[in-house]
């Protein structure tokens, strides 16, 4: 088996020049054609971001920026930041976390379990997902009109021969109602490093 076809790679510059907290931090890189957005990356930047309507959902460095939660084959991938005007400003910003739950074919137990999510497509209007919107831990009635995420690339990162997290980035974006408006989520793209599964009985 091939395995580069899959994402898996090992990066030993990287870790000869960084920490295991600095591992842990965003690394914001602004897009070429909007600053306040971070650019698409497959490093392992823990960034993420999107623009929302007239203001940025954006990673920070101060809240985690993504989980994978798995229960009985259901996985929740949040996405946790702030929403903000811009990403010099989004420090004392409204929180808000995207919970997006969906099914995964067999046990998701490891790191290299997430390499199936490599192309993976989720399309939000699927009846098996299902898509949650928290704002500053109030959950938001919002019905989703039209949106996907996509997983363009999946890698494992390995140190001293041991699997220590995986990088998933792809893109997102979401149309939905939110108190009976229609609100617009476009441009999303994230880079994230799993560093803990959190597989619930």
């Amino acid at each position: 088996m091939n395995m580069k076809k899959y994402g898996l790679i090992t990066i030993i510059l990287l870790l000869v020049s960084c920490n295991g907290n600095e591992m842990e931090q965003t690394i914001f890189v602004p897009d070429t054609t909007d600053s306040n957005l971070p650019a698409y990356t497959e490093w392992g930047y823990n960034s993420f971001g999107a623009l929302y309507e007239r203001n940025y959902f954006l990673a920070s460095n101060t809240i985690v920026p993504c989980k994978i939660t798995i229960q009985n084959g259901i996985m929740t991938f949040s996405l946790s930041g702030r929403i903000a005007s811009s990403y010099s400003s989004y420090g004392n910003q409204e929180k808000m976390t995207l919970n997006i739950s969906f099914p995964v074919n067999g046990p998701m137990n490891s790191y290299s379990d997430l390499l199936q999510l490599q192309l993976k497509t989720v399309d939000f209007t699927d009846i098996a997902c299902e898509v949650k919107m928290i704002r500053d831990s109030k959950t938001q009635n919002i019905s989703v009109l039209s949106g996907s995420l996509f997983f363009q690339r999946v890698q494992l990162l390995r140190i001293n021969e041991k699997e220590d997290r995986a990088i998933l980035s792809g893109t997102f974006s979401m149309t939905f109602l939110r108190n009976q408006l229609p609100e617009i989520l476009s441009k999303g793209r994230f880079d994230v490093g799993i560093s803990n599964l959190f597989v619930l009985p």
